[in-house]
């Protein structure tokens, strides 16, 4: 970042962690495939699996892991070649899955922006649903949802981008998480799985799921950003309360402000201000925020999980993501404040 810039969008990406990139510098030493026969191939395979045991122990997972190039990759082999029946997502995803299954029914949510996990129907159905939310960081009782799905025989499918490597994993029969997220580099991730039978093989690497030679050093990386990431949810939690209270005061709105929500994601309606409008002054006064998913943020379309959750296309033009990651800091969130009261006040001026 310049110097003097303050970063507020670490749900798009978030920076590289010390750990990581040590240790991916140590990796790109060994850079030998880990499908060659000979003794460096050997090595590298011998990597590859002792970093695939280390992520299975930092989240706590007991299943199989298939390493991908990313959340959205994930998301894709397990709805495109999952051995389930129908597919069911939610109306707030991301927009990978509505790419990776654009003829799955859509679970409508609430106006709290939680799922409605009912209608489920058919033999085996595979049911995809966010942990927490991308845009408003409104998270889903996967627990009480991952029942349901079971009682009607089928599959859950969670998208963990934001939450891996921040809050336990839900119990969901496939998970699917991305490394930059987390403090990992961007280009890799992994799909977690209760059992390799559960998704059609296709040949090639990552015992015949994932064809592809694999990036060992940012797997490698992965693992020690998974291993060496700091508990910020009680400092990003107090950061966020205070955020929050001062744009209610200012005039502004919270979304789902009595939902359950991560603590590194909040979104913010200024009334009479389009968030493309918002984004401009913020950055220019130095201060990265986003309107939404940075997959679509380019779009001139309103946001669909706003839409899913009740709002009318014009306030929800004026909502803008505000997201934490372990740098961020009190003097960070008193100058978005100073900026957002000022844009506010000169509305109402206007």
């Amino acid at each position: 970042m310049p110097q003097g810039r303050i970063y507020l969008d670490h749900a798009a990406t978030t920076p590289l962690l010390p750990a990581a990139r040590e240790a991916m510098a140590e990796a790109l030493a060994r850079w030998h495939n880990p499908s060659s026969p000979h003794a460096e191939g050997r090595a590298a395979k011998a990597a590859l699996e002792e970093a695939r045991a280390r992520v299975a122990v930092a989240l706590g997972w007991t299943g199989k892991i298939i390493f991908t190039s990313g959340a959205s990759e994930a998301l894709a082999i397990a709805l495109r070649r999952a051995k389930a029946g129908s597919r069911y997502v939610s109306a707030v995803e991301h927009d990978a899955v509505f790419r990776a299954a654009p003829n799955a029914v859509r679970l409508p949510v609430g106006p709290a922006g939680l799922v409605h996990a009912t209608g489920i129907e058919g033999e085996r159905p595979l049911v995809a649903v966010q942990h927490a939310n991308n845009e408003t960081g409104v998270l889903q009782p996967l627990d009480k949802i991952a029942e349901a799905v079971r009682e009607k025989g089928g599959m859950l499918l969670a998208d963990c981008a934001q939450t891996a490597g921040k809050l336990p994993l839900p119990d969901a029969d496939m998970v699917a998480i991305s490394a930059h997220k987390f403090g990992g580099p961007p280009g890799v991730g992994a799909l977690l799985l209760r059992d390799f039978s559960s998704v059609e093989a296709v040949g090639g690497q990552e015992q015949g799921y994932r064809p592809g030679t694999e990036n060992l050093p940012g797997i490698i990386g992965m693992v020690a950003a998974l291993e060496g990431g700091s508990d910020c949810v009680d400092r990003a939690t107090s950061l966020r309360a205070r955020l929050e209270a001062s744009i209610v005061a200012a005039g502004g709105e919270v979304v789902a402000p009595g939902s359950p929500r991560i603590h590194t994601i909040g979104a913010y309606r200024m009334p009479g201000v389009p968030s493309n409008a918002q984004l401009i002054q913020f950055d220019m006064a130095g201060i990265a925020v986003s309107a939404g998913s940075a997959c679509s943020s380019g779009s001139l379309k309103p946001s669909h999980v706003l839409a899913a959750m009740g709002w009318d296309e014009a306030a929800a033009r004026e909502v803008v993501r505000v997201s934490f990651g372990p740098s961020t800091t009190e003097v960070d969130v008193g100058r978005f404040v100073s900026l957002w009261t000022d844009i506010a006040d000169k509305r109402r001026a206007a």
